[in-house]
């Protein structure tokens, strides 16, 4: 089963679409995606179908979310290619309407990474050098590096402050990608490791800070949410392709996946409409986006195990198609930071006068 995912019914549209409108859109984008499933290809098609993918918060951010939850839908590998891409796409359209020159950053052929992860026993210190920035040292976590033409970078420009940098990957501009020791069985077409930048060449995004503090760092994280609830949409598809007819167990887990299915939509949707109305800025959209979150994650996987109590071990066993969908979910799903992420935001609680809803 596929076709596009939905965060909000539009039921004029649904008649006799024709293939046009929005709903013609994401069918056209799943057609274009095919049944190949690597990175390439998936940042390929977001350059040749830019029209699927709106910047958020320009009024279009459903429309956004849904190309990206259909991708997910068909294919794990190729929404995670493509969301970083993406989000640093946006976060440079933010930076030029904050009123930061970019130079010499804008490549129509490039495609992108985001790397501001940290880690134990690394550091990437950003130097400057004259009119310039050179980054040196090792940033963990750096998905597709060899693979890619550009990066976000975040780097420490001081003891305690960071600042993002625009960086061209390549040994020619002193970056080394290094081998992953990726063993994870999930995403394997997208491994993820260490990066060394010796003296590269780097153009400052924004003042120190301004990476975490823009509104979009919310909105991107809501993104993703929006490509665990497509995954988890794949993951749900496989209940409707059994071949046994349903006992009132087999029921029971449908109807369940079903509710949990929808409300991590309507959450979706309707954090999309705030973001669009403005309603998502600062303190309340970090809320926002801790709390998107953390619904959908839950609502992935509560369908997680429901889909595996309903179905046993044979799909897992013998599918190789639902073994890759279950597995891609379950590491893609970490990025979410758990029980952390509910501290950080009963301290947002506390901070703030209690919800309106209390």
């Amino acid at each position: 089963m596929t076709g596009a995912v939905r965060l909000t019914e539009r039921p004029s549209e649904r008649v006799d679409d024709g293939g046009g409108g929005k709903d013609g859109l994401l069918d056209g984008l799943l057609d274009d995606l095919g049944p190949g499933s690597d990175p390439a290809a998936a940042l390929d098609l977001v350059r040749r179908r830019p029209d699927a993918f709106p910047l958020p918060g320009t009024g279009d951010t459903t429309q956004l979310w849904e190309a990206l939850a259909s991708l997910a839908a068909v294919s794990l590998t190729a929404a995670r290619a493509v969301e970083p891409h993406l989000d640093a796409l946006a976060i440079l359209a933010e930076a030029r309407a904050a009123g930061h020159q970019l130079v010499d950053v804008d490549d129509p052929g490039a495609s992108w990474g985001v790397y501001a992860a940290e880690g134990p026993g690394t550091r990437l210190e950003a130097v400057a050098d004259g009119g310039a920035f050179r980054l040196h040292g090792t940033k963990p976590w750096c998905s597709l590096a060899g693979s890619l033409t550009h990066a976000l970078v975040t780097a420490w420009d001081g003891p305690t402050t960071r600042r993002l940098y625009a960086v061209r990957l390549g040994p020619s501009n002193g970056v080394t990608v290094h081998e992953a020791a990726w063993f994870a069985r999930g995403l394997v077409a997208v491994p993820s490791g260490p990066v060394t930048f010796d003296g590269s060449a780097a153009t400052p995004v924004g003042p120190a800070g301004w990476y975490l503090e823009r509104p979009g760092f919310a909105w991107g994280g809501m993104g993703v949410a929006a490509i665990w609830y497509g995954g988890a949409v794949g993951v749900a598809r496989r209940l409707l392709a059994s071949r046994r007819a349903p006992d009132q167990v087999a029921l029971m887990h449908l109807g369940a996946v079903e509710a949990t299915l929808w409300a991590a939509r309507a959450t979706l949707s309707d954090a999309a409409k705030r973001v669009d109305d403005g309603l998502a800025q600062g303190a309340e959209g970090a809320a926002l986006a801790l709390r998107v979150r953390h619904v959908v994650s839950r609502a992935a996987e509560a369908v997680l195990q429901r889909v595996g109590h309903a179905t046993g071990p044979a799909p897992l066993a013998l599918e190789d198609d639902h073994a890759g969908r279950v597995a891609d979910l379950q590491l893609y799903l970490r990025q979410e930071h758990a029980e952390r992420d509910e501290a950080a935001l009963g301290r947002l609680v506390l901070g703030q006068q209690p919800p309106s809803w209390w």
